[in-house]
C-alpha cells in the first residue's frame, strides 16, 4: 500500500519528548529535584579547591566581564567518554549558563558523529553523500591519526560533500565562522560549497589543523565539497567541526566524548596539543574514568599518572586555564557486580586536586557513593547496565554540576 504521507517514527518521538523534557528542566531547581531522591547527598554538590585556587578567580572575573558586555565568550571544554558524547549533560550545563547569562551566542564544537555513524550529541549533527570510515582511540577502530575528540572520520572518494548543522533546539542557533579540523591532504582539493549560497574568506591554519572559514552571513548549516585530485596521499581526514558565533556574546561548549574513551585514550591523540590551543578554554572539565574502573587491570597509580599527563597537556595547551575534575560516576560490572574501583578512583581525583591545584565535583559521593547507581536505576535516572544514566538523570547531573559551579561563583569563595 503507498503511504499517503511522511510518518513519525518511534525515534522521532522519543527525540521530541527528550527536548521537551530538556527544555522544561532547565529552569527547575537541581536542589528542589534532589528532593525527590533521598539517596543523592546533597549537601556536598560544590566544588571542592585546593589551596590555590586563582585560576578559578580568574575564570570568575571573565564571568563577570562576559555579564558586564566587556568580553564576548566564555569557552568550555568538556572531556569524557560515552557521558559526553550522549552530549546532554553538557548541553544542560551550558544551557544553564547561556540562560543564566541572557546569553545566546559562542558556538559549539561538533564531532561528525552521525557520519561517523555513531550516537550525536543533541546540540549539533553532521551529513555527508560519501562513504567515511571511522576510527576511535579504543577498540578494533584503533588508528592514526587522531584529533583531540579521540575520534576521526577518512574517506577516499573521488568526490563527494559533507556538512554540519546546529539543532533547531540549541541555545545558540547559527555561526558566523566555522572551522575544519582536517589533516591537510594535498590530494584532495576541499573547498567551500557555492550551495550555501553565500560568500566566505577562507584562512588556511596548518599549524593549528584547521581551515576557518569567515560567512558574510550567518548559518545554520554549511556544507563543503571535497574532490580528490589524485591518489598520492590517501584518505581525507576530518576531525571535528567548530561553529562559532561571534556576532552574540555566550558560552562556547566543545563536548569532546568518544564512547568506550579511558584516561589513556587521549593520550594517544598525536594532534591533542594544538587542538586543544585553538579552542583556548577558559573551564576544562575532566570526566573520564568509567571504563578504567571497568577493567580488572585497574590500577589507581596508573589512573593518576594518565591524569597527570592530561592536565599537563591541558594547561600546556591553554596556560591559565581553570580545570574541574568530576569523580567517577557510581556503576556496575556487568549489571550484578558493584564496582568497587570506583572508590579508588573517587579518592584519586582529590589527591590530583592537591598536585596540580584544580578543582574537584564530586558526583560520587553526590550521587551516594558506593552502589548508588542501583539506587538511581530504580528510580528512573540510570540504564538497565547500571553504567549510564537515562535522559533523565542526564539532565539531573546537568543541573547539578551548574548549580555547582554557579554557586561558587556567585559566592565567589572557596570552601
Amino acid at each position: 500500500m503507498k503511504k499517503s504521507g511522511p510518518t513519525i517514527t518511534r525515534q522521532t518521538l522519543r527525540f521530541i519528548g527528550l527536548w521537551l523534557s530538556v527544555l522544561f528542566s532547565i529552569h527547575f531547581s537541581a536542589q528542589a529535584t534532589v528532593a525527590k531522591y533521598p539517596f543523592i547527598i546533597g549537601n556536598v554538590n560544590h566544588l571542592y579547591f585546593s589551596k590555590d585556587s586563582s585560576a578559578f578567580k580568574n575564570l570568575y572575573l571573565k564571568m563577570d566581564e562576559l555579564k558586564y558586555g566587556k568580553r564576548s565568550k566564555i569557552s568550555v571544554v568538556h572531556m569524557g567518554g560515552s557521558h559526553v558524547q550522549g552530549g546532554i549533560w553538557s548541553n544542560i550545563f551550558i544551557s544553564n549558563l547561556q540562560n543564566d547569562f541572557k546569553t545566546s551566542g559562542g558556538g559549539y564544537f561538533a564531532f561528525p558523529y552521525k557520519i561517523a555513524k555513531t550516537n550525536s550529541q543533541p546540540y549539533a549533527t553532521s551529513f555527508t553523500n560519501g562513504k567515511w570510515k571511522r576510527c576511535r582511540a579504543v577498540g578494533k577502530e584503533y588508528c592514526l591519526p587522531l584529533g583531540m575528540n579521540a575520534m576521526s572520520i577518512n574517506t577516499n572518494d573521488s568526490s563527494n560533500y559533507f556538512g554540519a548543522a546546529i539543532s533547531k533546539n540549541s541555545v545558540c542557533r547559527n555561526f558566523n565562522v566555522v572551522r575544519v579540523y582536517h589533516n591537510f591532504n594535498k590530494s584532495f582539493e576541499f573547498t567551500f560549497s557555492p550551495k550555501n549560497n553565500l560568500l566566505a574568506d577562507r584562512t588556511d591554519n596548518e599549524k593549528m589543523g584547521y581551515t576557518s572559514f569567515r560567512l558574510s552571513t550567518s548559518l545554520d548549516s554549511v556544507m563543503f565539497d571535497l574532490l580528490r585530485k589524485d591518489s598520492l596521499q590517501k584518505d581525507f581526514i576530518v576531525y571535528g567541526f567548530s561553529l562559532e558565533n561571534e556576532l552574540s556574546p555566550g558560552f562556547y561548549l566543545a563536548g569532546l566524548g568518544a564512547n568506550g574513551a579511558t584516561s589513556s585514550s587521549y593520550l594517544r591523540c598525536a594532534d591533542l596539543i594544538p587542538q586543544l590551543q585553538s579552542l583556548d578554554a577558559d573551564l576544562m572539565i575532566l570526566s573520564l574514568g568509567v571504563n578504567d574502573t571497568q577493567s580488572k587491570s585497574f590500577a589507581k597509580d596508573e589512573y593518576i599518572e594518565h591524569y597527570d599527563s592530561l592536565i599537563s597537556f591541558a594547561k600546556k595547551a591553554n596556560p591559565g586555564v581553570a580545570i574541574i575534575l568530576t569523580t567517577t560516576t557510581d556503576n556496575y560490572i556487568k549489571r550484578k557486580t558493584p564496582n568497587k574501583r570506583t572508590v579508588q578512583a573517587r579518592d584519586a581525583m582529590f589527591e590530583l586536586m592537591e598536585r596540580h591545584d584544580l578543582a574537584v565535583w564530586d558526583l560520587f559521593s553526590l550521587m551516594g557513593g558506593y552502589k548508588s547507581i542501583s539506587q538511581w536505576y530504580k528510580a528512573g535516572l540510570a540504564s538497565k547496565d547500571k553504567v549510564h544514566f537515562t535522559a533523565k538523570g542526564y539532565i539531573l547531573l546537568g543541573n547539578l554540576m551548574f548549580e555547582a559551579l554557579n554557586t561558587s561563583y556567585k559566592n565567589h569563595q572557596i570552601k
